[in-house]
């Protein structure tokens, strides 16, 4: 879990911290060192009490162990704890984190986005579609019935109205449904989900860009699951003509704290035309002092935001770029093999049924029973099996006949169906395929 190089690496980074303010008068501030040990050491027993994420035996919910490089890039900052705010609370971490974006915006073939950092996916997405609803006020905004929750507790924030759109068999948006839903005239933003959290399907960019040519309407990509697999080569043919579409949105939202290798919290959203800056427009005569330079404060719904977290992401894209063919992009694709071998695996097991093919890393599959009720309650008597075997799995809950599709013959005697969840977001999943694998046979009995 702990490499003890990156304590003697992270001391030699603060003394050479320490020499930006050695012009200073001496000042250290003190503290009672004995009691913090005290009480640093009951924190490391009680954070004993989580799920081992950082292992490859987690293969549960989508939580990514941060890089070495981004946990020490964060924890070196909090010496200096900038506020991205603005340049007052910032000037390093703030240049640093225009960098960042620089990065990321290319990643969509946008030189100049105009996007900032965020605490996560929820505020991306919340400063999106509020940029949204104040260019169609009115409008609604739509989004996939797998989409995240979010989507539509935003919008109840915002006071936009909301409607979720129909998927098909594979969990995608139904393009079809959304057209229909366009000719009312009624629809200002559609949200276009690159990875939807629960399935990992992709929905069907292309084709509903196709559809902006016959309607007036925002596309918003929410990428903050999937957006990084446009790095991967081995990303599949259906899934790189959307991709390869991700240019031609108005807005997108990535999550670096998921597949970018991040500390919690560091989401991300970036706009197309920069122009939607001046709807962020505010005055406020006391904070912004030492520079007349446009500054994040100025492009930003949250005001005091962790400079920490562009420090460490920008760290993160010094040693791994976030280009493609590089070791990063790379260790996306072993995380595509690893779902599709789980998958082919799964299809040749007498125990499990699995579902859709994976569009990225995630993994759906049913344990066999005769009955969805039953099928539900063996997954959840599998899952509990398997995590006392150190193996950690997630538990996913569907719409029967989502379910049915894939398994025909299983008799529909409820209206969902829990199935069983695998997310193999780390490169080492490929690798401990074989092992994973043989703790899940022997979790089902």
């Amino acid at each position: 879990m702990i490499n003890k190089r990156e304590l003697e690496l992270l001391g030699n980074a603060l003394v050479k911290l320490e020499d930006g303010t050695s012009g200073l008068p001496d000042f250290t501030p003190s503290f009672d060192t004995e009691r913090a040990a005290e009480v640093l050491m009951d924190v490391a027993e009680r954070m004993q009490d989580n799920y081992p994420y950082f292992h490859p035996q987690y293969a549960g919910q989508m939580l990514k162990p941060p890089h070495p490089v981004a946990r020490m890039a964060y924890a070196l900052s909090l010496w200096v704890n900038p506020n991205n705010h603005a340049l007052d609370g910032g000037r390093a971490s703030s240049a640093m984190e225009k960098e960042c974006i620089v990065d990321l915006g290319r990643m969509f073939g946008w030189d100049r986005p105009l996007g900032h950092l965020a605490g996560g996916g929820t505020m991306a997405n919340l400063e999106a579609l509020w940029v949204a609803g104040r260019l169609h006020p009115g409008k609604k905004v739509i989004a996939s019935a797998q989409a995240h929750y979010t989507h539509g507790r935003i919008t109840e924030v915002l006071g936009i109205p909301f409607a979720g759109v129909p998927v098909d068999t594979h969990g995608r948006m139904d393009v079809a449904a959304v057209e229909r839903m366009l000719g009312e005239g009624e629809i200002g933003t559609v949200v276009v989900t690159m990875g939807n959290t629960g399935l990992g399907a992709v929905d069907p960019l292309e084709d509903i860009l196709a559809l902006r040519d016959r309607y007036e309407f925002r596309i918003h990509a929410d990428a903050a699951y999937g957006g990084y697999f446009g790095l991967a080569h081995e990303l599949g043919s259906d899934q790189r003509r959307h991709y390869d579409r991700l240019g031609d949105v108005d807005s997108i939202v990535i999550d670096p704290h998921k597949h970018g290798l991040q500390p919690y919290g560091c989401g991300c959203i970036l706009f197309r035309d920069p122009s939607v800056g001046t709807l962020y427009k505010h005055d406020s005569p006391y904070t912004y002092f030492s520079s007349g330079e446009m500054h994040l404060g100025e492009i930003t719904l949250e005001c005091s935001r962790p400079g920490a977290s562009a420090v460490a992401l920008w760290a993160t894209h010094r040693l791994l770029p976030p280009t493609p063919g590089g070791d990063f992009a790379q260790g996306l694709d072993a995380c595509l093999r690893a779902a599709r071998t789980l998958w082919r695996d799964l299809h040749n097991s007498s125990k499990f049924t699995p579902l859709m093919q994976p569009e990225l890393d995630i993994v759906v599959y049913a344990v066999n029973a005769a009955s969805t009720s039953a099928a539900s309650e063996r997954a959840r008597d599998v899952f509990q099996k398997a995590a006392d075997r150190e193996l950690h799995l997630a538990l996913i809950e569907l719409p029967s006949d989502l379910f049915s599709g894939y398994a025909p013959e299983v008799a529909v005697d409820s209206d969902t169906v829990t199935c069983l969840r695998s997310t193999l977001m780390k490169p080492e999943h490929e690798e401990w395929l074989e092992r994973l694998t043989a703790l899940l046979e022997a979790s089902a009995g």
